[in-house]
């Protein structure tokens, strides 16, 4: 079963596992998770459902948000997102992905393999030693080329898709094959193996993993 989760990265820790072996984990949570709409091929072409994730105050929310919750009887989300859950859903499952119905963290399982996504920290504007990982030239007081980009060619800055210096950071990224350590039902928290992209506090999605090992 294909299916996903919003949450907010709430930081790490460390755990023991049975064997005794010390596991760097990433504490999500992902409680107050809504089905605010289904998306269906007759009325929107495609298949999925919109999930909103943290209430916000009514007052932070415009009219056609308070009409769109109302649908789904719920209070105004902070986030909305899109998950595609495949369609090979029981019919129970499939009830409890219902409109207004919450999206449960116990769909999860202990050592289920996901993928997490979520915005990386900004490191602002960064040059290309620091953005690309490149070397830099003799520390010689003649050399002239300490951190520089390299040869810009022919026609200066003619030069497509050549690693230069810039914005670093705050992108989507996803990594892939995560493992669940451990489901807490009780706080609603998912104790992820190593750690996910962005920030403390950031919002992230966790998704079933889409290339198994």
């Amino acid at each position: 079963m294909a299916k996903g989760i919003l949450g907010r990265k709430v930081g790490m820790t460390q755990i023991f596992d049975e064997n005794g072996k010390l596991v760097p984990v990433t504490l999500v949570d992902v409680a107050d998770n809504v089905v605010l709409q289904q998306k269906t091929v007759e009325t929107d072409g495609y298949v999925a459902t919109q999930v909103g994730f943290e209430t916000k105050r009514e007052k932070l929310s415009n009219k056609p948000e308070m009409g769109h919750v109302a649908k789904a009887d719920t209070a105004p989300k902070r986030f909305v997102k899109e998950i595609r859950f495949r369609e090979e859903l029981g019919n129970n499952e499939l009830a409890a992905l219902a409109v207004g119905a919450p999206v449960s963290i116990e769909l999860f399982k202990d050592g289920e393999a996901i993928d997490v996504t979520g915005t990386s920290k900004g490191k602002g504007f960064a040059g290309s030693i620091k953005r690309h990982n490149q070397s830099r030239g003799p520390m010689a007081h003649g050399s002239r080329y300490h951190r520089r980009p390299g040869s810009m060619g022919a026609v200066k800055g003619n030069m497509k898709g050549k690693n230069l210096p810039g914005q670093m950071g705050h992108v989507q990224v996803t990594i892939q094959n995560l493992e669940i350590v451990k489901v807490d039902v009780e706080n609603q928290l998912l104790l992820i193996s190593g750690s996910v992209p962005g920030p403390n506090k950031g919002l992230v999605i966790v998704k079933s993993a889409v290339k198994v090992n």
